[in-house]
């Protein structure tokens, strides 16, 4: 039997357990290893799982020599943290985004990631549908001609409610941002990625519609199905952004705008975006992820479904079902992770020369760009991106 990767997972919530089904989805790795805050959780996720070892204590999982690379998939506030201990005891790491709260931190973990020789990622996984990649090879292809402008948006439903809380509403585990750092990096990292053009320069304009919002003071879990009373709430004053909308300058002659709303009743999780060239136009829904828009002047327009055989090379190699045979979220991961592991078990940990998977350098660029935003909206100016 070839041998395996070994995993070792920090975090439990949402997208912990997303991790840890793509990781053997792979193929290529074993997840020997968990870790959450609190040993009970730790323990009943790890037989919920099949994760043979648990740690409440995420350094004992640093510690444990078996792990090769290790997931981060914590609150905001711990990425920085954990990902610099990880580095240090030598292991690979692969970190939810945003990578860190402050350009320095991200500053940081890159140099130390470069020092230490070791693989190092950000999971910016919505690289990894099919035709995403295709708008990136048709825009390289030439097929698209020059960019002329680029809009679109990330639109979701789940704060839109003011007893609707999280705690991504909390600046101190979150960061200054919430919408624009959440999801909205997730569409600047792509664009960047399907246009091969960086955004140099940003106008931004958030709200908040809801300034105050009711934290829940007992588990929800337990009053599913039941109406809480005033007196189980406690009144939270909400200081992050329900709302932006940022004009974009481009590398070249490109504009663009984006608008991220976690209050869009009925967008459950949308990311659309539409690049418009002098050759024709490409539009992609993550809603609708097996489709790729392709807007004519002079002749009709086209619908390209995802379809190994319909698709270049390159989008091939991250294809894993016929026509016909949709592929989604859970697929994006899982094609991520297979890039990396393939690289640790080649022992090639160089990142400089390969652009495909997002590394600490896209981690750092996205909090430069969050950056920037932050300080357009409290100048009212347009911000160089530096």
């Amino acid at each position: 039997m070839s041998r395996l990767v070994k995993v070792g997972v920090i975090g439990t919530g949402f997208i912990g357990p997303a991790h840890i089904e793509a990781a053997r989805r792979t193929f290529l790795a074993e997840v020997v290893a968990l870790a959450d805050v609190n040993e009970e959780v730790a323990r009943s996720k790890a037989q919920q799982y099949a994760v043979p070892r648990f740690y409440g204590d995420y350094r004992y999982l640093l510690r444990d020599e078996e792990v090769e690379v290790v997931h981060i998939c914590t609150p905001n506030y711990l990425h920085y943290e954990m990902s610099r201990e990880a580095l240090l005891t030598g292991k690979h790491v692969i970190c939810e985004k945003p990578l860190a709260m402050k350009r320095k931190e991200a500053e940081d973990l890159l140099e130390l990631a470069d020092k230490k020789g070791l693989l190092h990622a950000v999971h910016f996984n919505i690289r990894y549908y099919p035709l995403v990649r295709e708008a990136k090879w048709m825009v390289k292809r030439g097929e698209v001609g020059e960019v002329f402008a680029v809009h679109g948006s990330y639109l979701q439903d789940w704060l839109f409610y003011d007893t609707d809380y999280n705690w991504r509403l909390e600046p101190e585990l979150s960061g200054e941002s919430r919408a624009i750092a959440d999801i909205g990096s997730h569409w600047l990292d792509l664009i960047e990625y399907v246009t091969n053009r960086k955004v140099k320069e940003v106008f931004a304009d958030f709200a908040t519609f809801h300034k105050v919002r009711k934290k829940p003071l007992k588990p929800v879990e337990t009053y599913a199905g039941k109406m809480l009373q005033p007196e189980d709430y406690q009144a939270i004053p909400i200081y992050t952004e329900d709302y932006a909308s940022v004009l974009l300058h481009f590398e070249g002659r490109a504009h663009g705008v984006l608008t991220v709303n976690q209050v869009a009743a009925g967008r459950k999780n949308r990311l659309y975006y539409e690049v418009d060239g002098s050759r024709c136009a490409i539009a992609w829904d993550s809603e609708k992820p097996n489709e790729l828009w392709i807007g004519r002047r002079d002749k009709a327009n086209e619908f390209l479904l995802k379809d190994p055989s319909l698709l270049g090379q390159e989008t091939r190699a991250i294809v894993s079902f016929p026509g016909g045979h949709n592929e989604g979220f859970p697929d994006t991961s899982k094609h991520f992770f297979r890039e990396v592991y393939r690289r640790i078990l080649e022992g090639d940990f160089r990142v400089k020369n390969q652009r495909e998977f997002p590394t600490f350098v896209d981690g750092l660029r996205e909090v430069v760009l969050s950056e920037a935003i932050l300080e357009s909206v409290r100048s009212g100016k347009w911000v160089q991106v530096n």
